[in-house]
């Protein structure tokens, strides 16, 4: 080997990275003890980001784009190196490829009930969980404060924290959301941005950021579920008698479709047959019990009116028009009328009020002569 394929092959020419994998957030260019070229052609790719460490100090921070590696391109390296501009050796710089694209997919979910308040049912115990998004928003502060000197960081190493910060957040949402349960599964979407806006500053100081979150389900422990589905099917059925009637008519099928169960269910089956026809015999032909006759609704009392002068009074009750023959403010020819009445008619041609005039007395006789 002559001395100049030797010193091609201490140097590094091209730094890139290409990555098939999808969980793969930070990988760190291996040298191998290699120095890199100065003028070496560094290419980044979209959806990546690529950070110069230089004596574990954090340097130059690449966005996508091809690169000649000059002091003109790297100003925090060359000072940290007091590089003057005629500087052209060599090189030694660790070099991290930061994956800026989402990572999507990820699940979280509460690991314990959380207590809340509901305004209906009192004290409840809630579970929920879900799927979120993260990405690298400033690869710098990600790979000081998270990767450190990790040469293949994936989201499993951080996945488990941010889990811990959406949990912690949901509880605190769902205890004080105040939403009822029932009414929780139409603001799912309302309450995965409050969590995602709530949580955006813990995450933003990993430099990361949750563009996605979502609540896919929040549930109620199963028996609290079972009791529900209980209150929810007699609402269905409504008749709770003649829901007895079928839960019985099932309970005989299922024992008599039960050899193993013997003569004790042949009798319990039997038992609970007599006891449904019974009362059904009572309760008519179509398991409805017999209504009783309604009583007749009350007659309709007549108001009239009455026209005297040109002018109209009333309504008067046919008590008040008693009261009124009796003082002799009403007499026979009085003009009267009431609703369905064709028109005004005398009061002794009405036969309701006819009545009113034949129960006064008749005039007095004549004295006696000499009395």
């Amino acid at each position: 080997m002559g001395i100049f394929d030797f010193l091609s092959g201490e140097f590094i020419d091209v730094i890139q990275w290409t990555d098939d994998s999808r969980d793969t957030m930070v990988w760190r260019f291996e040298r191998h003890g290699h120095e890199i070229k100065y003028g070496a052609k560094l290419t980044v790719r979209e959806g990546q980001a690529a950070v110069f460490v230089h004596e574990g100090q954090l340097a130059d921070v690449f966005t996508p784009g091809l690169y000649m590696l000059e002091t003109n391109n790297m100003p925090i390296l060359t000072t940290l190196q007091h590089w003057d501009h005629g500087f052209r050796s060599p090189f030694k710089s660790e070099i991290y490829f930061v994956s800026t694209t989402r990572f999507t997919d990820q699940k979280w979910g509460t690991k314990n009930p959380v207590i809340a308040r509901d305004p209906e049912f009192g004290p409840v115990r809630l579970r929920a969980y879900g799927t979120y998004a993260v990405r690298v928003a400033d690869p710098a502060r990600f790979l000081s404060e998270i990767v450190g000197t990790d040469g293949d960081f994936t989201t499993d190493e951080i996945t488990f924290q941010i889990r811990n910060v959406i949990v912690q957040e949901v509880s605190r949402a769902l205890a004080a959301s105040g939403i009822p349960v029932l009414d929780m599964a139409a603001n799912t979407g309302d309450l995965g941005r409050l969590v995602a806006r709530a949580i955006s500053d813990t995450i933003a100081a990993y430099g990361l950021e949750i563009p996605e979150l979502y609540i896919e389900n929040i549930s109620l422990p199963s028996a609290v579920e079972q009791a529900l589905d209980k209150r929810t099917s007699m609402g269905i059925v409504g008749d709770l008698d003649r829901f007895a009637q079928y839960s019985a008519a099932e309970a005989m099928t299922e024992a008599a479709g039960n050899p193993g169960g013997g003569g004790m269910a042949a009798g319990l089956g039997a038992g609970m047959g007599m006891a449904m026809g019974q009362q059904m015999a009572r309760q008519g032909p179509w398991g409805a019990a017999p209504a009783s006759a309604a009583p007749p609704p009350p007659p309709v009392e007549h108001v009239w009116h009455i026209a005297e002068n040109g002018q109209t009074t009333g309504p008067y009750s046919r008590a008040r028009l008693g009261r009124m023959a009796s003082e002799g403010t009403l007499g026979r020819d009085t003009w009267v009328w009431t609703a369905g009445q064709d028109g005004w008619m005398r009061a002794g041609d009405v036969a309701e009020l006819a009545q009113l005039f034949t129960v006064m007395p008749p005039p007095p006789p004549p004295a006696a002569p000499g009395a």
